[in-house]
């Protein structure tokens, strides 16, 4: 279906039409998800592996199943897929899907380097598809109204934002984030999350310093972060796969400060201090899951309104943030296989 159809289709008030592409963890989360949004349907599951997509179909009730992705990027009844692969396989499975005339959700980290992210960005410009990072945070209520208040100078200028995320994974050397054939280590898998949110706050930065351990596998296992922004402002980040880290975040202004003492997992609600004033907690409804249904409704609103880039997710905040994990990645020695550097095309 080409992006005009698709556009069309979405407008007339039906559900739009889900296909997602891989079926491990990520994509069983997203399936849960869109069972949250009645305007939603999930349609088709496509893998390299054809008993893999129909024990996917049979346990979340879709309709077809696809033993290859070509077939799945080829269904007519197919408005727009979520690439759920591992992060080496981001790029070309999103590519695959954007020259079928699929609209595309690809899951962070966008791809493995700003190249490969470029060059999508490139693709879906170039065919008016819509195409967004599924950076789900971004799209959270309580993250939102973080955004507006320290746009709103609520804190005044942001002097420094500290954000952290770690847990122990498992240590199987051939599990995926022990993998560097897979994209593996702490930085891309869940490093990514305070590195946006420094995006978010802050812009890209001007100075990048980082450390990290790296493993026997070859991928870091926990990374440290110092982003030096325009105007004197510091981002502090820590990831971790070998350590369960408290997770909090913290946003420092001139003028006050607002606590995430949850973190962004569990984002419900977050404590505004300002100075001279009580502390005003901002509590947000929880939902069932983490959250990835906001993240499906934007997606959807957007087709739905003819946009090819979503405001809260847009593509170059998300080329932005690709520079930044490839300069991290170079300051820690990362490579993966096949690269001469990191960032070199």
């Amino acid at each position: 279906m080409g992006s005009h159809e698709a556009s069309r289709t979405g407008r007339t008030g039906r559900p739009v039409r889900w296909g997602v592409l891989a079926t491990g963890g990520m994509a069983a989360a997203f399936a849960e998800a869109l069972e949250l949004l009645p305007d939603a349907e999930l349609v088709a599951v496509g893998s390299r592996s054809e008993a893999s997509a129909r024990r996917f179909a049979e346990r979340y009730g879709v309709p077809r199943a696809y033993g290859t992705w070509a077939q799945l990027a080829a269904d007519p009844d197919v408005d727009v897929v979520h690439v759920t692969t591992p992060h080496t396989a981001h790029h070309a499975a999103a590519r695959l899907c954007l020259e079928a005339g699929k609209h595309v959700l690809c899951e962070k980290p966008f791809t493995l380097d700003a190249a490969e992210a470029a060059d999508l960005v490139r693709l879906a410009r170039g065919r008016g598809l819509f195409l967004m990072e599924a950076m789900w945070t971004y799209c959270l209520p309580t993250v939102r109204r973080i955004a507006a208040l320290v746009r709103d100078g609520a804190i005044g200028d942001v002097r420094c934002v500290q954000a952290d995320l770690g847990f122990v994974a498992p240590a199987d050397p051939t599990h995926r984030l022990r993998d560097p054939a897979a994209g593996g280590g702490a930085l891309l898998d869940v490093g990514v999350y305070p590195v946006s949110l420094a995006h978010l706050l802050l812009g890209p930065p001007e100075h990048v310093a980082a450390w990290a351990r790296i493993g026997p596998e070859g991928v870091d296992e926990t990374t440290g972060v110092v982003l030096g922004h325009a105007g004197g402002a510091v981002a502090t980040l820590t990831c971790s796969i070998v350590a369960d880290t408290p997770g909090m975040v913290s946003i420092t202004g001139a003028t006050g400060r607002i606590d995430l003492p949850d973190g962004l997992f569990s984002a419900t609600a977050f404590t505004l201090h300002r100075r001279g004033r009580e502390p005003e907690v901002f509590r947000f409804p929880g939902t069932p899951g983490p959250g990835h249904h906001h993240q499906a409704a934007e997606v959807m609103r957007c087709l739905r309104a003819g946009e090819t880039e979503s405001p809260l997710v847009p593509l170059d905040g998300t080329l932005a943030v690709m520079a930044t994990l490839d300069t991290i990645r170079e300051r820690i020695g990362l490579r993966y296989p096949g690269e001469a550097a990191p960032g070199v095309a």
